[in-house]
């Protein structure tokens, strides 16, 4: 069933638990997110990141996505993941998205809170949730090549104090917290200071917290983050390698001269994928 963001984060508020947000770029990751959830019976969000037009365009991909959540038999939110301009946001409001994300995070403190207003406006008039970014993960969620997990001078914390007077201001429903996080391949195990996490929560009235940057973090680490108040995990760059790790070992598995098909490649990564997806829906949800 189709529900918005905010109706979602409520779900996981009431469990103390966190929704996994997943990117869907294809139809064989779609695929793979809503039948993980539907398999362990979890509420989900599916997303796609402007960064990934790059593979789909989102007018092509969004009717999908909000078809399939209306015939989940979970509650499934429609997300736009990192949306850099208001006018990509529109057009993800007009193709039924039940949430967007605007990543104003590093223009100047004001504009992105002028910016994020006029979203929370467009949003309210579609009946749709907004989150918000306050501090920099360093990199975009853009998944292939990244190199992180290092010492990333671009990382910019969260302010709990700053987050709270964001809140207030532009009424959003979902806070994303840079508390030591980096979008892609993680080098190194990350250091995470779940008091941002915390204070954030504390400061601002108990607002639903997002991480980003969520794949490679230990199973402990995001159930401590999920503790302090993380309600939202952003995760897609170690589905994709699951996806594309199957894939390889596909094509290393015939014998010469053997054709190789797209179509059986394609079916392998999307079991991996759903395989992958099930075992971080497992921790977001306490579920072993």
């Amino acid at each position: 069933m189709l529900v918005t963001l905010k109706e979602i984060l409520e779900i996981a508020e009431k469990r103390k638990i966190a929704v996994g947000a997943f990117n869907a770029v294809n139809l064989e990751c779609l695929q793979a997110i809503i039948w993980a959830a539907e398999e362990l019976e979890v509420p989900v969000i599916v997303q796609f990141a402007q960064c990934h037009e790059i593979y789909n365009r989102l007018e092509d991909m969004g009717p999908v996505m909000v078809e399939w959540a209306k015939r989940a038999s979970v509650p499934v939110c429609v997300h736009l993941d990192h949306g850099e301009t208001l006018e990509y946001l529109q057009k993800a409001l007009a193709l039924g998205f039940t949430g967007i994300m605007y990543d104003g995070s590093t223009l100047p403190y004001k504009q992105n809170m002028e910016n994020t207003r006029k979203a929370v406006a467009m949003a309210a008039a579609a009946g749709a949730s907004v989150e918000a970014e306050l501090g920099c993960m360093g990199r975009r969620e853009s998944g292939a090549g990244d190199r992180s997990g290092e010492d990333d001078e671009t990382k910019i914390y969260t302010d709990p104090m700053q987050a709270a007077f964001f809140v207030d201001e532009t009424h959003i429903d979902a806070l994303a917290c840079s508390f030591g996080t980096t979008h892609g391949i993680y080098l190194k195990q990350p250091k995470l200071d779940f008091s941002v996490v915390e204070h954030v929560r504390r400061d601002t009235g108990g607002i639903p917290v997002v991480m980003h940057g969520g794949s490679g973090v230990s199973k402990e680490d995001f159930r401590a983050a999920i503790r302090a108040g993380v309600r939202k995990i952003n995760y897609y760059t170690y589905m994709d390698k699951a996806g594309g790790s199957a894939a390889a070992e596909y094509v290393k598995s015939l014998a010469e001269g053997q054709p190789c098909f797209y179509a059986e490649a394609a079916v392998r990564a999307r079991q991996a994928m759903m395989e992958n997806v099930k075992e971080a829906m497992k921790t977001f949800a306490f579920l072993d």
